[in-house]
């Protein structure tokens, strides 16, 4: 009776349907937890990132949920017929979208446990950040490269494009033309990333200053750079720009640098105690790598002493700290045991001089006889005869009163 009853519902093809997905729906959900079980035992031994552990386990449960599906419709309806066609042909798709969105997860994974060996905390990362940046630009290739081939792949499952796939090809060297006159600048840009990530010209994490800005860089694509700016803003800018316009790279070849903090400062100051001073400072902070602490007097023209100091740290940030650091410890100094140092403005009154000269000059005397060297009394007008010759209006006694003068 029982057998009759099941073999009755299985006579039935909706029935035989539902039962087959059922069936198949719970053999995929029994396989997935299974292979999950396994998966994440692996990756808590190997330490591999826990984020993209459990990211992969839901594009792998809906690849096996749609292929569990797929067979079950398969079995239970084994006659073709148009619905039936348009069934398979709708789980052909999903099949194909679900794979590359599962092989998307693996390379993402794979890229990170990768990337694990490389650590970019560290005082010389120079080539951890190469080679992730490297790593980084060939992960969003190959996505990009999965995308387009399932892509082509679900237009391959229409007789339609296949049909016309030979037209295509046949005019592929025209449509290659225009595309490429059409995405000229896109497919710079994409050179330009490619060009960037093998070159090793900037990296992530370099420190570099774009648009007078200071910032790291954040992320590179394909078509784009981020920049993530000291005061947290984000600059994107294009691939093409690192290639066509200077920047400057303060990590090229190493994190380490040299910076200055400069002091105008009046001329009683004295450098050889400033100088001690500014090593007691260093001496009393980590930020100071040892490296370099040097203080000299580069100018001292118009009002102004201008005194420079040159100090190392291991990094850009740590060399602003250092150099914010000592620029307020030396004005405290300053102001506590150097206030002769700090720079002045000051006046000259002049009037009171001035009014005592003219008081000691001679009674009665001009004062222009004290500009004029050839004219304002006789004997600058015998001086001027000399050169010019004798001049009509000057008497005898004037020439005679010039030469007792003299």
């Amino acid at each position: 009776m029982s057998s009759d009853i099941l073999m009755s519902v299985l006579g039935d093809p909706l029935a035989r349907t539902a039962i087959f997905l059922i069936v198949a729906v719970l053999a995929a959900l029994v396989l997935a937890a299974i292979v999950g079980a396994a998966f994440r035992w692996v990756a808590r031994r190997r330490s591999w990132p826990e984020k993209d552990v459990l990211a992969l386990r839901r594009p792998f449960r809906a690849l096996a949920l749609v292929v569990a599906a797929w067979v079950a419709i398969d079995l239970a309806l084994p006659r073709a017929g148009e619905g039936v066609d348009a069934v398979t042909h709708g789980f052909q798709l999903a099949t194909i979208a679900v794979l590359a969105w599962f092989v998307c997860r693996v390379l993402i994974l794979v890229v990170d446990v990768a990337l694990a060996r490389y650590r970019t905390d560290v005082a010389d990362n120079r080539w951890a950040r190469q080679v992730r940046t490297q790593v980084l630009i060939l992960r969003r290739l190959a996505m990009v490269l999965t995308v387009v081939v399932a892509g082509a792949a679900m237009l391959l499952t229409f007789p339609e494009a296949r049909a016309a796939g030979a037209s295509i090809l046949a005019s592929a060297g025209l449509v290659s033309i225009i595309a490429g006159l059409a995405a000229q600048s896109a497919l710079a840009n994409v050179f330009a990333g490619m060009q960037i990530a093998f070159s090793g010209l900037i990296r992530m994490d370099d420190v570099v200053v774009v648009e007078k800005e200071w910032g790291r860089i954040e992320e590179i694509t394909l078509t784009y750079v981020v920049v993530h700016l000291w005061d947290d803003r984000r600059l994107m800018l294009p691939s093409t720009y690192f290639i066509a316009t200077p920047f400057e790279n303060w990590t090229r070849r190493t994190s380490e640098l040299l910076g200055a903090v400069e002091f105008d400062l009046d001329w009683r100051v004295n450098p050889a105690e400033m100088r001690e001073e500014m090593h007691r400072v260093l001496d009393r902070t980590e930020l100071w790598d040892r490296r370099v602490a040097v203080l000299q007097v580069t100018d001292a023209v118009g009002g102004c002493v201008r005194v420079r100091i040159l100090v190392t740290a291991i990094d850009a940030p740590t060399l602003f700290d250092l150099r914010c650091y000592l620029r307020e410890e030396l004005v405290t100094w300053l102001h506590q045991k150097s206030p002769q140092g700090i720079p002045r403005e000051r006046v000259q009154l002049v009037e009171a001089e001035a009014e005592r000269r003219t008081r000691s000059r001679a009674p009665g005397r001009d004062n222009a006889d004290d500009r004029s060297l050839f004219a304002g009394d006789a004997a600058s007008a015998h001086r001027a005869s000399q050169f010019t010759g004798p001049i009509g209006t000057l008497t005898a006694e004037e020439i005679e009163a010039a030469r007792t003068a003299r």
